[in-house]
Formats: C-alpha cells, structure tokens, sequence
C-alpha cells in the first residue's frame, strides 16, 4: 500500500521536535505541503527549513491563536485538509504527590494537551466542513489509556479527556466527510522530557519497561509517524473514532 498526500495540504503541531517532528518529515516526504506549529520558535523554523516547510511560531492556547494560525494557512495554500495535533507533553513537571499540585501546575497541562484540541479543531472545522473532506489525528498517550508511566495526575487525565474529545469529534464531523482518529504512543524516547524520563528509571527501571514490551523494545518517533500517515491517508476513510495504540504490545 502506497501513502501520498501530493494534492493535500497538512498542519502538524509539536512538530519543533520529537514525534510532531517526525510525522511532519513524512507528510513532506508523502508530498504533502505541510504547515508546522510549535511554541518554540526556534525549534521549528529549523525544522521547517530543514525539510521544506512553512513555520508557524505560535502558543496555541488559545482560541483567537487557533483561529490565526488556520487563517493564515487557508490565506496561504486556499485549504486544510489534514491536521495532526502532537502539541502537547508534561510542561516540565515530574510525578509528584496530589497533595503538591498547584491549580496552575494542573491547569497548564490540559490547556497544552486538550484545549489547544479544542481549539484547532474548532478552527478548522468550518474550512473542512466547507470542504467536504477532512482528515484529523491526535496523539493521546498510552497515559490516555490507562495510568501514567510520569506519575502527572493532570497528563493522564488530560490524555483521557484528549480521547473522550476525539471520539466526540468523529460522531460530530463525521456527516461531512471528516475522519478524526487518535494514535495513542507508548514510551518513546523522541524529546528531552522523555530521555529525563527513561533516565529517572535508572538500569533496572529501564529492563523492566523493555521487558513488559512484547517486542522488546522501545518505539521510535517513526513508528508514531507511520501509524498518523495511515489514518489521514485515503485508505483510512471508513475509519473515525477509533483510538490505535502504538506501543510494541504491553504486559
């Protein structure tokens, strides 16, 4: 099976580094035009450079930013037709007792996680909807699944909340020709916060976490990668709703 997306124009958040970045690689190398977002301005200018694509230095926090940041694309290229939301990540913290966490620790995660979602969803609907096509992704967490590895109560909440969102999305877009579908990853190490991570756990930390794998190994940010091109492409478009987990297995 083949996977282009040569007529198709694609945004992907997160994408400075880690798993955004390697989705958004793919869709270029898939013949995507792709537009990349990220907090870091820095990070993913380079990205962008690096594999010929448009940068969008942006905190999507926010609706009116979500807004922007669709408009200048659909000013730009005349349309949306993929989104991937990858944005996301623990904003620093570590796993720490509920009894230490601040409201702004709690809150700051569900607005990079799930209302940053919200929003760029609720952006691009309008463009898609008038489309009559759109393909969206988001990348939960094995954290939306079940307990988190990081120990956060407010990331693990947020990716199940981020799934509970996608399900929503699909029964609501779905008429007009939209699919929303999630790609739930594993442990990856793919950006500084999950190397401190994998670190934390010291050797025998790190062989257990290998060995509750059926495969017996870690994923890649490719791996991620491989599965998100699978859900926006063509082949996926009786698929909506639905939550696929990466993770090489887990005992």
């Amino acid at each position: 099976m083949q996977i282009r997306f040569d007529d198709r124009v694609a945004l992907v958040t997160g994408a400075a580094q880690g798993i955004g970045r390697a989705i958004a690689t793919a869709l270029v190398e898939a013949g995507a035009t792709a537009h990349l977002a990220d907090i870091d301005a820095a990070g993913v200018a380079a990205t962008a450079a690096e594999i010929g694509a448009t940068a969008h230095a942006v905190d999507l926090g926010s609706g009116q930013a979500a807004q922007s940041l669709v408009a200048d694309i659909v000013s730009s290229d005349g349309r949306l037709d993929l989104l991937v939301h990858a944005a996301g990540g623990v904003r620093g913290q570590v796993g720490r007792p509920i009894e230490a966490i601040s409201e702004a620790d709690w809150r700051v995660i569900f607005a990079a996680n799930v209302d940053s979602a919200f929003w760029l969803a609720q952006a691009a609907a309008p463009v898609m909807k008038q489309a009559g096509y759109g393909r969206v992704v988001t990348i939960s967490s094995g954290a939306g699944l079940r307990p988190s590895l990081t120990g956060i109560q407010a990331y693990s909440s947020a990716k199940h909340a981020l799934v509970g969102l996608t399900k929503q999305l699909a029964w609501e877009f779905g008429p007009h020709g939209i699919t929303v579908n999630s790609v739930a990853p594993g442990f990856v190490r793919s950006n500084p916060a999950t190397e401190r991570q994998w670190e934390s756990y010291g050797p025998e930390g790190q062989k257990r976490l290998v060995e509750g794998i059926h495969t017996r190994r870690l994923g890649t940010a490719a791996d991620i990668a491989a599965a998100t091109l699978f859900f926006l492409s063509e082949q996926a478009g009786w698929i909506t709703g639905q939550v696929l987990s990466v993770d090489g297995g887990r005992s």
